[in-house]
């Protein structure tokens, strides 16, 4: 008659892991912290690191890596990438500070798409029911090189936004981060250049820049409305 008491004291911390470690359990912590991130983007605007100067004394390889470090923690944490990426111009030169950007980039996405694959994956592939959002599953399952490269080269699309649904897919790790370092590397090459120019706002390559940057916007909203049409055609005779 004293066993049943053991067995009922193991069996509470066992049933508050498994609640604790649930799916849901687990997207509710990634919903809480990118809350809490977004709040202190607001609150403490970690961007003015870059955008009114540099830590004094800090400069070369040393520079560099904590500018990759930052940068990938900031778009983590959801601070826009235009502004770092003007900023890498402003404070490296465009070579240098493309390879930064593009650097920081591949990092920030690699830490949203971890998060979103370990917290948030098992919880959201369940609901992928409708025939749009199973559509964009299988298109970035199936093809994730292809599709997280288009995704990329198109500068509409919100960068959190596209991490967290190509981890909720099955698309790889690898095809995801070489998707990423290939894909960012025009829009970000631009703005950079732009911010490396940014005191010569008049000057030509400032303009061209800016340029790149409006009718790459132009045709990439000319992309999407086509390959929308194209899937609600494949959808309808589906």
């Amino acid at each position: 008659m004293s066993v049943p008491a053991p067995r009922r004291s193991a069996g509470l911390p066992a049933r508050c892991s498994a609640v604790l470690l649930s799916p849901w359990s687990r997207l509710s912590l990634l919903a809480v912290l990118l809350a809490a991130a977004a709040t202190a983007v607001v609150v403490h605007e970690p961007q003015r690191l870059f955008t009114e100067g540099w830590r004094p004394g800090l400069s070369g390889g040393a520079a560099v890596v904590l500018f990759v470090v930052a940068y990938g923690l900031c778009t983590a944490a959801l601070v826009p990438r235009p502004v770092l990426n003007l900023a890498a111009g402003a404070l490296f030169g465009a070579p240098l500070g493309t390879a930064a950007a593009v650097a920081g980039t591949v990092l920030g996405a690699g830490l949203s798409f971890g998060l979103g694959r370990l917290l948030g994956q098992d919880a959201l592939r369940p609901l992928l029911r409708g025939r749009w959002l199973a559509a964009g599953d299988r298109q970035l399952s199936r093809h994730g090189f292809r599709s997280m490269l288009v995704v990329r080269l198109l500068p509409g699309v919100p960068f959190a936004v596209s991490n967290y649904g190509a981890a909720v897919s099955r698309m790889s790790w690898v095809a995801f981060l070489a998707a990423t370092a290939l894909g960012t590397v025009p829009n970000t090459a631009a703005y950079v250049l732009a911010g490396s120019r940014a005191s010569a706002p008049t000057s030509p390559v400032f303009l061209a820049a800016f340029g790149f940057i409006a009718v790459s916007g132009l045709g990439a909203a000319v992309v999407a409305w086509r390959r929308r049409a194209r899937l609600r055609q494949a959808l309808a005779a589906g």
